[in-house]
């Protein structure tokens, strides 16, 4: 007898509803269902989804109960590394305090579950520490954007790039390093000029310098680009090292 035969002898099934009869469990015997090998598959690969999506779903909740008691989400955090990197490297008297964070992980889970079911803040103002104010984040992240644009460094194109995702002709290791991101790739010229504000072993990312006749109702292009097109172009170690006394007074 096999598992879908007691099913069907233990079920009764009327107009509207669905009664379990519990009265055939105490006349017949407890049945034996035989598993086959298909069916014994079938279920360790159930089995195992259903693992799989609990750990899932578990581990999402911990990070989202991560982020709610520390009131700071995963970009934010990387936000608030750069600034300590940015003050160290400055050597600043000053030191960045996360706005949003009250100091208590109580206080920050209050301000998501509360009585009413809806949490505190309307979308644009959020509650802040005493000593920090709404664009305390935004003043910091101009910061950040203009000690990238001053420690930016510039490269002269040395080889046409058609922009591809992964180009084949551009090394073995160009085309299996391409950087798993949504940004985009930039099409390159020989003679063009870049800045580049970041990278990775065999990748560039950057802005093309534009001129003004060049290209008409863009003011910027921003992307990817392989590291093999460009070559660093010469420059002075004044430009390509800041003194120490400008470090200090950045």
């Amino acid at each position: 007898m096999t598992m879908y035969t007691q099913l069907y002898n233990r079920l009764s099934f009327g107009w509207n509803t669905v009664k379990i009869d519990m009265s055939a469990a105490r006349r017949d015997p407890l049945p034996i269902i035989p598993f086959g090998l298909a069916a014994f598959a079938a279920t360790l690969f159930a089995l195992g989804l259903a693992l799989g999506t609990t750990i899932a779903v578990g581990m999402l909740f911990f990070i989202q109960m991560k982020i709610i008691l520390r009131n700071k989400t995963s970009i934010e955090s990387w936000i608030e590394e750069k600034a300590k990197d940015r003050i160290q490297y400055y050597q600043l008297d000053e030191v960045f305090v996360f706005p949003y964070d009250m100091g208590s992980r109580w206080k920050n889970f209050k301000q998501v579950f509360t009585w009413s079911g809806v949490p505190e803040g309307d979308g644009l103002a959020w509650p802040v520490r005493e000593d920090c104010h709404q664009y305390s984040l935004t003043i910091e992240q101009l910061k950040q954007k203009a000690d990238k644009r001053i420690r930016s460094v510039q490269y002269r194109v040395i080889e046409d790039y058609s922009g591809a995702c992964c180009p084949l002709n551009k090394g073995i290791k160009t085309f299996f390093t391409s950087p798993c991101t949504e940004e985009p790739r930039i099409r390159l010229q020989k003679g063009e000029f870049i800045l580049a504000t970041r990278g990775l072993r065999y990748w560039l990312y950057g802005d093309k310098i534009l001129d003004d006749a060049s290209v008409e109702g863009v003011s910027r292009i921003r992307g990817w680009f392989p590291r093999n097109c460009v070559e660093k172009c010469p420059c002075d170690a004044e430009t390509d090292q800041a003194p120490e006394g400008e470090k200090k007074n950045r």
